[in-house]
This record gives structure tokens, sequence and C-alpha cells, in this order.
């Protein structure tokens, strides 16, 4: 534990080279942005989830489409909300026929409804996706960095035990220290990012099963009042 909160690692910082200094604060700069996208994407999701429970429980009883109108209206500007509001939309394009209404939807705009619908929830998945990808390419880029940086480190390790002609344990070992100290780095940040990507994919892949349901809800009782 001395080790890493003593002195002698920031005495290890201090007496490495500008290419390892860089390493540090690059892999530095990753484990920040890794950490503040998954505070960002945790409370977004516990609102969002919070929704489209409150959505699920609700729509369970809905049976007419007045009942799902009043649904959308009650759920105004939230995740749920707005993906009943584009299926209504959808379906309200349907039904117009030129400059008339019509009361049945045929085989092919049914059709067309679950099409428009699986587009609608792939576009909101996609958006509860982003900057996931922040998460997994630290997660795979930060050992990499780390060990740039810890050959790096031991070809300066050689170099100076070459220039100082001697080889014994006090020469060898800051330098290796040294090197090796970018490797731990890059560990300590890929393995949480890689822990917080599999963490917010989970919580993606559930809102897809509650989205499903909604969605499931919805084709349910048009089919049940426009396709005959």
């Amino acid at each position: 534990m001395n080790i890493l909160w003593g002195n002698s690692l920031w005495q290890l910082i201090r007496q490495s080279d500008a290419v390892t200094c860089l390493v540090l604060l690059i892999l530095l700069g990753m484990s920040i942005l890794c950490w503040t996208v998954l505070v960002y994407k945790i409370i977004l999701l516990v609102v969002k989830r919070k929704q489209m429970n409150q959505m699920i429980k609700t729509i369970k009883t809905v049976s007419t489409f007045q009942e799902l109108l009043q649904v959308s209206r009650s759920f105004t500007k939230t995740l749920p909300g707005n993906v009943l509001a584009q299926h209504l939309s959808v379906l309200k394009d349907l039904l117009k026929d030129g400059e008339e209404s019509k009361q049945q939807l045929s085989k092919s705009d049914w059709d067309l409804l679950l099409d428009r619908g699986y587009q609608i929830v792939s576009d909101v998945l996609y958006n509860e996706e982003t900057y996931l990808p922040i998460l997994s390419t630290t997660a795979a880029a930060a050992p990499l960095l780390g060990l740039f940086g810890t050959v790096w480190g031991l070809v300066h390790s050689f170099i100076r035990i070459s220039e100082q002609q001697a080889a014994d344990i006090s020469v060898v070992a800051p330098g290796i220290a040294e090197a090796l100290m970018t490797t731990l780095a890059g560990l300590v940040v890929a393995i949480p990012a890689l822990i917080m990507f599999n963490y917010l994919m989970s919580q993606v892949r559930l809102m897809e099963q509650q989205l499903a349901i909604v969605s499931d809800k919805i084709n349910w009782v048009v089919r049940k009042i426009f396709v005959k």
C-alpha cells in the first residue's frame, strides 16, 4: 500500500520522461471521461426506467383507442410517451388516404406500421447507446497504451544500464518499476471501463425488453380496432 499511496509512486512519476508522463496523463483523462459517462448514463437510465415501468403498468389495462390517446397525453415529454406518440403519428398518416380518412388499415398498411414501430424502437436504443463506445474503446485501448509506455520505459531503462555499465538491483529496479507503472495504470483504467460498458449494455437490453412490451401493446390495440 505504501507503493501506491506513499512517496515512492510519486517519485517514479517525477523521474519519468515526457513520453511516460504523456501516457499517464492520457490514461487519467480516459478514466475521468469513463466515470463521467457512467454517472451521466446511470442518472438518465434511472429516470427512464422509472418512466418505462409506469408506462408498462398503465398500458397493461388499455383496451380502447381512446384510452391509448389518454395514456399518450399523460406521458408527454417522457421516453415511452415519445415512443407512443410516434406510433400514433404513423397510424394517423396511414389512415389518411389523400384528403379522405380511412376507418381500417389494409394488410400493406399494417405491415408498414409494424416496420415503422421496429424502426422507432431501434432509434431509441441507438440513442441510448450513445457514449458507450467510449467505454469499450477505453477498455480495449488502455492496456495497449499502458504496454506502449512500458516498452518505452524498458528501452530507456536498458539504455541507462548500458550508460552506467552496471546491472545491479539498485540500478535496474527503479527503471523497471517506472516502466511497469504505465501497464498498471492501463489496467486500472481498462478494467473498470469494461465493467461499466457491460453493465450499461445490460441496462440498454433491459430497456429494449420494456420498449418491446409497450410496442406490442400498442400494436395489439391498433390491430383490434383498425385491422379486420
